[in-house]
């Protein structure tokens, strides 16, 4: 039962994109079409889970004033390993990340959740908080991609929904990811605060 509030607080009462506004720069960047916003989120939840087991076993063996440079090698370590296994087995999807996925090394939410919960809590409960937080993170960037692409392209997931020549060009760029990520802001936090 603690587990699964762990996990809950993380997708609803702590969503990282909709309630805490972190790691807004991946989530405006990637999120052109669903499947790169699901992409970039399971690739952050990977590091997430992985890095706060790992930080929340290695905690009480770092000294203070290494601690923050630790846990980012720790991170690295796990981007490192993520960004390889991409590029060799997924390398269309790894190079329409580009970027974002070494940027995850210092994405404030891994960091933020490695300070704040990993190196303070059991290697188990910060294993269900990587993976509360990473399906927060994942659902966020998908649902995210998902109105923009269907709105832009006319697509979801590449499948043609309607014609192309009645999406809005505007959904695909910049300015959309704004505009849909302001509403979706709004919807979740009225709805959360409801509840």
């Amino acid at each position: 039962m603690k587990y699964l509030k762990i996990i809950k607080n993380g997708i609803l009462d702590e969503n990282p994109t909709f309630v805490l506004l972190l790691g807004m720069c991946p989530t405006l960047a990637t999120t052109s079409s669903a499947i790169n916003g699901m992409s970039m989120g399971l690739a952050t939840a990977f590091v997430l889970i992985g890095s706060n087991v790992a930080i929340s076993a290695i905690k009480n063996l770092v000294p203070d004033q290494v601690r923050i440079p630790a846990y980012i090698v720790v991170i690295a370590s796990f981007v490192t390993v993520l960004q390889m296994c991409m590029e060799a087995f997924t390398p269309g999807l790894y190079k329409s990340l580009g970027l974002f996925i070494p940027l995850i090394v210092v994405n404030c939410i891994v960091l933020g959740r490695a300070e704040s919960f990993a190196a303070k809590n059991g290697v188990i409960a910060s294993g269900f908080d990587g993976i509360g937080i990473g399906l927060g993170f994942t659902v966020a960037l998908t649902l995210l991609g998902f109105i923009r692409e269907l709105l832009g392209t006319g697509k979801v997931f590449g499948l043609t929904v309607f014609p192309e020549n009645c999406g809005a060009l505007l959904f695909v760029l910049a300015p959309g990811a704004f505009i849909v990520l302001g509403y979706l802001i709004a919807i979740v936090n009225k709805t959360v605060k409801k509840n």
